[in-house]
């Protein structure tokens, strides 16, 4: 793994040892989190199949600049996060979000195309609002504590375990991510909410794969389907998975359904 400096942002890079594939993969973290989520076991694993791979920190995020003004930045900025990047890879990307990560890919696709975008678990079209109603009645202890980690508070192991996974986790892993959670900006948040949401009469239509969990207690599979709704595509819902499938033991559940439609598109 090669951590590098695009400008002030700090974006991760796995290159395969072999023959490279033409097309990179550009990883796109959720909220709360950073580039590290994805280089767990995606990143090296994709980088085994050919694939050049690259995760950004989004402003505000991991080693990227902002951290002290987190706050103030939008979906907007996470955007232009991302156009950064892209235009400084040797050839357009495929653009994989994951949640809050999910969002800022459709925002990106208004500005322009990509080869291919996968959205796993992500804030649907619609914003956060179904989502945080479904929670506020499902599991209103969970919510509760998702705002006060907004706030800047620090997750509890069990809040951690609830939200983001379904199996048991052992409790070195789960405190280690613990350490490497931070706060989201409370712009960002509203943004998804209600201010910025896309606007689907200007969102470029590459091909597109969307995923869910069937245990994901934040985006259920039911705002993933609606996702795909919108988007006139079909959604795949994986077993035995959390919201934060790239981190669970099983992630090659995720994985493969990816690697196999990325190779079905000629990516």
């Amino acid at each position: 793994m090669n951590r590098s400096r695009f400008g002030d942002l700090e974006v991760l890079c796995q290159t395969p040892t072999g023959k490279a594939r033409e097309t990179p993969l550009l990883f796109i973290h959720g909220a709360y989190t950073g580039a590290w989520c994805w280089n767990e076991a995606f990143m090296p694993w994709f980088a085994e199949q050919g694939y050049i791979c690259y995760a950004l920190s989004l402003s505000g995020h991991g080693q990227s600049r902002g951290r002290a003004y987190l706050d103030s930045f939008s979906i907007s900025d996470y955007v232009d996060d991302v156009t950064e990047v892209v235009s400084k890879l040797s050839a357009p990307p495929v653009l994989i979000g994951h949640s809050m990560g999910g969002m800022v890919v459709q925002k990106f696709l208004e500005r322009q195309s990509a080869p291919g975008v996968v959205l796993m678990s992500s804030v649907p079209p619609q914003g956060l609002l179904g989502s945080a109603f479904g929670l506020a009645f499902s599991r209103p202890h969970l919510l509760g504590d998702l705002n006060r980690i907004m706030g800047g508070g620090r997750p509890q192991m069990e809040t951690l375990r609830d939200a983001m996974f379904h199996e048991t986790m052992e409790l070195e892993r789960l405190q280690r991510y613990y350490h490497l959670c931070q706060p989201e900006s409370h712009r960002a948040i509203w943004d998804m909410s209600l201010f910025d949401l896309p606007s689907l009469s200007r969102t470029h239509r590459p091909p597109m794969l969307v995923l869910g969990a069937e245990h994901d207690v934040l985006i259920p599979p039911d705002q993933v389907q609606m996702t795909a709704l919108r988007y006139e595509v079909e959604a795949t819902i994986l077993p035995e998975l959390g919201h934060g499938m790239m981190l669970e033991t099983d992630w090659r559940i995720a994985a493969d359904p990816i690697l196999s439609w990325l190779e079905s598109e000629g990516l």
